[in-house]
């Protein structure tokens, strides 16, 4: 049988309540900013952005793969305009906006 008897003097038996006294202040402490609600709006507002600088850095990549395609189709490999892609484009831009400015003079007419 083991021998239990405990060999502290009280004054190290009061030390040790005192240490544990004192780790456990801390925990609560801890405990108490980690679940103050200042701490958790913050917590969320942290995480939302996160996402949301994820969200954004995601998406500036593809409108970057979609301009850079997109510039691919209008200038060739020395950086010069291909006119034959560049000229069809130009005339249909051209008749849109002819179009919306006359639908807009009948309108006020």
């Amino acid at each position: 049988m083991a021998d239990t008897a405990d060999t502290r003097t009280p004054a190290q038996i009061e030390a040790d309540i005192r240490r544990r006294r004192e780790v456990l202040a801390e925990t609560l402490d801890e405990i108490g900013m980690r679940v103050h609600p200042k701490t958790i709006v913050g917590d969320a507002k942290a995480k939302v952005v996160a996402n949301l600088d994820h969200t954004v850095g995601r998406a500036y990549v593809q409108v970057n793969r979609v301009v850079t395609d997109v510039r691919a189709q209008f200038v060739d490999e020395d950086g010069g305009l291909r006119v034959e892609r560049v000229v069809p484009v130009a005339l249909v831009a051209v008749g849109l906006v002819g179009l919306l400015a006359l639908g807009t003079r009948r309108r006020r007419g």
